[in-house]
């Protein structure tokens, strides 16, 4: 019968434990840089309807107005329609602040 020699064993043992801890930490930094860039980027893809898909008007309708809506950023923006957006104006994604 052969005899395992037990020193060489454990040794390799520990030899693929170091890879497999390594390979686990370089997985993990991989994983948390791609998700950092992910989350980064995430914000800024994206994209703003146009002014003409969205409806939008320089006037109000009625008493609704993109000072009172809820999407709208203050001097002259809007987080969903691209463009000027005027404080005056409207569109019909208009959704009243609360």
């Amino acid at each position: 019968m052969l005899k395992r020699d037990d020193s060489a064993f454990h040794s390799n043992q520990n030899d693929n434990a170091a890879l497999s801890r390594r390979g686990l930490f370089r997985s993990a930094a991989a994983l948390i840089a791609g998700a950092t860039a992910l989350a980064v980027s995430g914000t800024q893809v994206i994209a703003k309807m146009a002014q003409k898909a969205a409806g939008y008007q320089a006037t109000p309708k009625g008493d609704q107005s993109c000072a009172t809506c809820a999407l709208f950023k203050t001097p002259s923006s809007c987080t969903l329609v691209d463009g000027d957006i005027a404080a005056t104006g409207w569109c019909r994604f208009f959704a009243e602040k609360r």
